[in-house]
């Protein structure tokens, strides 16, 4: 299947490999298996992007164009959808052949294309992770609340996570490799290249996945499988010269157009592709990273109030309730995040909101990051107001969306906190809380560095 040049007028071409009817084939199968994989012909994907603001295109848009995967049911890609599509290929392959059984053409030309096609979806693909991890967005620092979780309390996922996000430079490095690899692969000559970084780099991310039991290991297959196609064009060359020591003739991958039209409209496409999923998205990105901090509600929090509060007091309905470690109803402390998040801490048991997939969300309602794949906490989204020193609580985790509370807050100085209102039973609570002057070992070690002795 390898060619040494493309002639797109299907005028003379060099010196070609045969095409065997077997090889053909194959061929036929291969082509159409990638083209539905690569190419959207899903209805609803087109409705999605006409419904776009595309006069203030945001970047959460463009990358939820970059993660399309085809996919015959709703959610996400399973691989029964890679099974239908490849028997619908088998299906396709055989109807091809019989169509051209007394024909005897090659398809060094549809070859050519269908690489350009698996690359270009391959490269878009993999620059789309590539920015949000070299702006960490996709693993961001963790919260107050994560910082004052048992690990024990965490999934895998939520773990790897927060390991990824104690660390943005090294999340911007492997940011910063994928969008390399995702530019080797809009260049001809170094398309092989890109695609051995995605293979090796993806297919630490696929076994991550497994690990950590991470909802993304069948994309990340995917864009795998779409690397290993793009590198099968040199597979032959560089096993012959790395493996068997033998001279290898270089790979001339030429297409030569018909017309000039023809040879402006394909670098058109090309400055297309790079100016919206290189440059824009990129700058979209960066530009939400250093506004908010993307992950986390936006909303101010309630002021002066941000810490860790010890429950000191804890009374309800006017029955005083003594600090226990397996008490449901009794709280042991209480998060106040610098935005309108809440977090409670206690016995009471939590149904935990175990997303595990990369959803690039819009909207404040939508930002459950804080409290996705954690238990041991029920985290609630509040309103100020500030005339009447109310707060008014929802909780924020989906099983638990009906739960609301309304609490008349009275500070004392900036070491103590007073609740009394109603909780998610209805129940009268009064509750005194204690700012906690605590110290955590990631920060005071960015501010000292690791040499110099901490006492927490």
């Amino acid at each position: 299947m390898s060619t040494d040049s493309i002639n797109t007028n299907h005028g003379p071409l060099q010196q070609q490999p045969a095409w065997n009817n077997f090889t053909k084939i194959v061929f036929r199968i291969l082509f159409i298996y990638f083209f539905v994989q690569a190419v959207p012909l899903d209805w609803k994907f087109y409705r999605d992007v006409f419904s776009f603001n595309w006069l203030q295109i945001r970047f959460t848009d463009i990358f939820n164009i970059a993660h399309y995967a085809p996919r015959f049911s709703s959610g996400l890609q399973t691989y029964a959808d890679w099974g239908i599509i490849f028997l619908l290929a088998v299906l396709g392959g055989i109807l091809w052949t019989y169509s051209e059984r007394n024909k005897k053409n090659d398809y060094n030309g549809l070859y050519y294309w269908l690489r350009v096609i698996v690359r270009y979806r391959l490269a878009i693909g993999i620059i789309a992770y590539g920015f949000i991890k070299f702006f960490p967005i996709q693993a961001p620092y963790p919260s107050l609340s994560n910082l004052n979780t048992c690990y024990g309390d965490f999934t895998r996922w939520k773990l790897f996570s927060l390991s990824l996000g104690i660390v943005p430079g090294y999340e911007t490095f492997l940011g910063t490799v994928e969008i390399v690899a995702g530019l080797l692969l809009l260049y001809r000559k170094t398309a092989s290249i890109g695609a051995f970084i995605v293979i090796i780099f993806t297919g630490n991310v696929f076994m991550s996945n497994l690990a950590y039991e991470g909802g993304e290991q069948v994309y990340s297959l995917y864009l795998i499988t779409l690397a290993l196609f793009v590198l099968s064009f040199d597979t032959g060359r560089l096993t012959n010269l790395l493996v068997f020591q033998k001279p290898a003739k270089p790979g001339y991958f030429k297409p030569l157009f018909a017309t000039g039209v023809q040879r402006n409209t394909a670098i058109a496409i090309k400055i297309v592709v790079v100016l919206f999923f290189v440059v824009l998205y990129g700058f979209k990105t960066g530009a939400v990273y250093y506004k908010a901090a993307y992950r986390f509600p936006e909303e101010q929090g309630l002021a002066g109030a941000t810490g860790i509060y010890n429950v000191s007091s804890f009374r309800i309905n006017k029955d005083s309730l003594s600090y226990s470690a397996n008490d449901p109803v009794r709280w042991k402390d209480v998060v106040f995040e610098k935005w309108n998040t809440l977090s409670i801490r206690s016995n009471r048991p939590v149904i935990i909101d175990s997303n595990n997939i990369e959803k690039i969300v819009t909207g404040k309602e939508a930002k459950y990051y804080e409290l996705e794949g954690s238990a041991a906490r029920h985290y609630y989204s509040y309103v100020t107001d500030s005339t009447h020193h109310t707060l008014f609580l929802r909780n924020k985790n989906k099983y638990y969306q009906e739960e609301t509370l309304v609490f008349h807050y009275q500070q004392a100085g900036d070491s103590a906190l007073v609740l009394s209102g109603i909780n998610e039973r209805k129940d009268s609570v009064f509750v005194v809380l204690n700012k906690i002057k605590k110290k955590y070992l990631l920060e005071e070690v960015a501010k000292r560095g690791r040499q110099q002795p901490i006492k927490l």
